[in-house]
């Protein structure tokens, strides 16, 4: 496997890790909270998940975006080479 396709995988990784970091915090908001010392700080806690979240959706888009810009910039290049 070469460099580039392994970065299309892993920023295709990245966006699922992502999406699944924000179907969990519901069910782990819960169990938090039964914890005293997450008790008070559960929005400040939310919000850090959150960012996680967004954080990894957005560095796997941006691998996957990278990645299909240098695919057609190389194809570009060959059609202009061949003419």
């Amino acid at each position: 496997m070469d460099k580039r396709t392994f970065t299309f995988y892993y920023g295709i990784v990245l966006i699922a890790v992502g999406i699944g970091v924000f179907f969990r915090i519901p069910q782990v908001m819960p169990e938090l909270e039964t914890i005293e010392f997450f008790r008070n700080k559960i929005g400040l806690v939310k919000f850090c998940f959150y960012v996680l979240g967004s954080l990894l959706v957005l560095a796997g888009g941006i691998r996957v975006k990278n990645n299909y810009k240098s695919d057609n910039s190389g194809d570009k290049n060959k059609s202009q080479n061949n003419q």
